[in-house]
């Protein structure tokens, strides 16, 4: 498989994004991805590719990103067959793609390729971390929300409505969705990296606290 045009095509759809889910976030999550994938199991080509093209085509067609999902999803198709790979593995690729983000996993679990589970959890393991910790505030900017505000509680995400639309903080984002991220990794490589990310995370948290309330 040739994966050029996928590349190409996720830089100019991703490139200009400032809320940290930029082309370099879905090369981070290519990278990722098939290093957990060999850390758990024997790697092969094929699998690479897929790996490859799912963690770089992920982010563009998140409604956060276009406004047009149907037609996204059909210039993906053609870009896919392009690439050589065959309608079996499409299939494979976009249901990763569409059911592998956090707000379509609130209500339940949806199912993806084992394979595909590897890209949802190096997705995930971008969520983390120091990278994690300066995405979250990057995206929070871009949303015009306040860094933290000690009267606004973080609330129990049920819904991808009360996600998305619900009023927040940077600091609740981490009660809300980060903290809870290691417990919904799918593999043993990703659950091992998820505590060690996560933990650094909380103690950044807990760092920041003490100097949002003046403590030496």
């Amino acid at each position: 498989m040739n994966l050029m045009q996928i590349q190409s095509f996720a830089q100019k759809t991703l490139g200009n994004d400032v809320s940290g889910h930029d082309y370099n976030h879905v090369c981070r999550v290519a990278s990722l991805a098939v290093n957990l994938y060999q850390t758990d199991q024997p790697l092969t080509p094929d699998i690479t590719a897929l790996l490859q093209a799912a963690s770089l085509l992920h982010d563009t067609i998140d409604d956060k990103l276009t406004d047009d999902i149907l037609s996204r999803k059909q210039q993906l198709m053609q870009l896919l067959t392009e690439a050589g790979f065959d309608e079996s593995q499409q299939q494979e690729i976009m249901q990763t793609i569409t059911k592998m983000s956090f707000a379509q996993n609130l209500q339940h679990k949806q199912v993806l390729p084992t394979w595909g589970q590897y890209v949802q959890d190096a997705d995930r393991l971008d969520a983390l971390g120091a990278i994690g910790i300066a995405r979250a505030f990057a995206y929070g900017a871009s949303h015009k929300q306040l860094l933290y505000d000690p009267q606004l509680k973080p609330i129990e995400l049920t819904s991808k409505t009360n996600y998305r639309q619900h009023q927040t903080t940077t600091i609740n984002h981490f009660y809300e969705k980060l903290f809870h991220l290691e417990q919904l990794m799918n593999t043993t490589a990703g659950q091992q990296l998820a505590h060690q990310r996560t933990t650094y995370m909380r103690n950044f948290v807990q760092q920041f606290s003490k100097e949002w309330q003046g403590q030496i």
